[in-house]
């Protein structure tokens, strides 16, 4: 059962390291001081969610993910070629597009394969993602 956990959770971690990428490029590009600030912390939020998940994973007798995975790497590529230079709604527009992604490609792939110390940490850490969710929509609002 550890191994099924252990690729499950380190899914879950390579999602957590494409929204750090992601919000490196939103960070780049933004300019307005209150939104740049705001991205750092939901970066910094998702940075701490990727240590406690490879935290979990260690405990487990696995290894973590260290980076994207090749399926994050092809979708950051695939990205970077459709992007040029955004307006702040814009940035602000797809990070929450992307957040939104994020928890619902997260829901699905955890959804009865982990131990139930494992799911109570990605739920909360889900709970937080949606927190991402209500502070993005705010700036657009």
């Amino acid at each position: 059962m550890n191994k099924k956990v252990i690729n499950e959770l380190n899914n879950f971690l390579e999602g957590n390291f494409m929204a750090i990428h992601a919000y490196d490029q939103y960070i780049h590009e933004i300019e307005d001081t209150e939104i740049k600030q705001l991205l750092q912390k939901i970066q910094d939020s998702h940075k701490q969610h990727a240590n406690i998940i490879a935290r979990r994973i260690q405990d487990l007798g696995g290894v973590p993910a260290n980076d994207v995975g090749l399926k994050g790497k092809m979708v950051e590529w695939m990205k970077n070629l459709t992007e040029s230079t955004k307006g702040n709604d814009d940035i602000l527009k797809d990070a929450l597009v992307g957040e939104k992604r994020g928890i619902e490609i997260s829901k699905e792939l955890v959804k009865g394969d982990l131990d139930q110390e494992s799911l109570e940490l990605v739920q909360k850490i889900l709970s937080h993602d949606e927190e991402h969710v209500e502070q993005l929509n705010r700036l657009l609002h």
